[in-house]
């Protein structure tokens, strides 16, 4: 059983979906406008560059019992992982040395590589310590946000070590997105499960069911970078495999293509040649049927749960908005 007593600065009743979503922003915004004065400046900078929320969201989604209400731990959790994949992000940005982020210029660009990590370390920080604020942590201590987080500094550590290694494999690869993306949703997923008081059984369901959602979206990363143009994804395209990374549309092409691969040992490729490869490979095709198998497992796996009509349908509506994209161009 749940405990639900809460701090006096939290809400000490159970609330709603809609309820919890605004005040996860409310969480989110006050700790990016309200930091330390020096730091001010620049976390006030990340506040146009937040993401969509999706894993807070999806938490969210998970915290929700059967009365449709949701426990004001589970908001303070969704805040903090919030807060951790914006510091993933900076961090990214600086890695990349990318100039846009959510269609705003990013914090490496405007104030240069070194604020920028200072500043990636600091919302790491106000993460974990907001993670740890939550009332009853005794209750809580399965929930391990820094194990989630070592995993995906190791999926980030093997992309890079992996940088412009044209012999990737599948398998590889996987292992890579699994730490660096899918961690993080399989984090919301288990979090949000356990704050609506599932069983062992039900919780091992939805972590499988946050993993498929963190592959699907990376999956459909990959092809946002080779179908889209910068302004319609208000980042960076086109790049991946300037700065090392080679993504499975690609893996696809060099596994399919005689000599491809022994041309991109032999010389630098052009992204009029890696585009080329991968169109006639099939490369895209190959990656969106990858997410039309894993969206069909999320799909069985959320049919399987045993929840409200109107929890699976939010459920769906998370799962539909990470694969969108590739769904749409199938």
């Amino acid at each position: 059983m749940i405990e639900k007593s809460v701090k006096t600065d939290e809400p000490t009743k159970d609330i709603s979906y809609e309820e919890a979503i605004e005040l996860v922003h409310t969480k989110v915004d006050h700790t990016l406008t309200k930091a330390p004065i020096i730091i001010r400046k620049y976390t006030n900078h990340l506040v146009s560059s937040k993401s969509k929320f999706i894993r807070a969201k999806s938490l969210i989604i998970c915290a929700e019992d059967k009365q449709g209400n949701i426990h004001p731990n589970a908001i303070t959790l969704a805040a903090a992982l919030e807060i951790l994949h914006l510091a993933t992000l900076v961090h990214d940005d600086v890695i990349d040395n990318a100039d846009l982020r959510r269609g705003s210029i990013t914090l490496q660009k405007k104030y240069g590589k070194k604020t920028a990590v200072i500043c990636g370390d600091y919302l790491l920080c106000a993460s974990l310590k907001m993670a740890a604020s939550i009332s009853n942590k005794e209750d809580y201590l399965s929930i391990n946000f820094p194990d989630y987080m070592s995993k995906v500094c190791i999926g980030e550590l093997t992309q890079h070590i992996n940088n412009g290694n044209l012999d990737i494999s599948m398998y590889q690869y996987f292992k890579i997105i699994s730490g660096k993306t899918a961690a993080l949703f399989d984090a919301a997923f288990y979090a949000g499960a356990y704050f609506s008081g599932s069983n062992e059984k039900e919780l091992i369901q939805y972590k499988k069911l946050g993993y498929i959602l963190g592959i699907i979206f990376q999956l459909t990363d990959d092809c946002l970078d080779f179908e889209t143009t910068e302004t319609v994804a208000m980042k960076s395209v086109q790049s991946d495999y300037e700065q090392g990374v080679i993504t499975l549309p690609l893996i696809h092409a060099l596994h399919e293509i005689a000599g491809f691969k022994d041309k991109a040992i032999r010389s630098e490729l052009s992204r009029s040649e890696i585009n080329d490869a991968v169109s006639r490979s099939g490369g895209l095709f190959f990656t969106r049927r990858m997410v039309q198998s894993y969206y069909s497992k999320a799909l069985h796996l959320i049919s399987y749960l045993d929840i409200t009509e109107n929890k699976k349908e939010k459920l769906i509506s998370v799962l539909n908005q990470v694969a969108r994209l590739s769904l749409t161009n199938f």
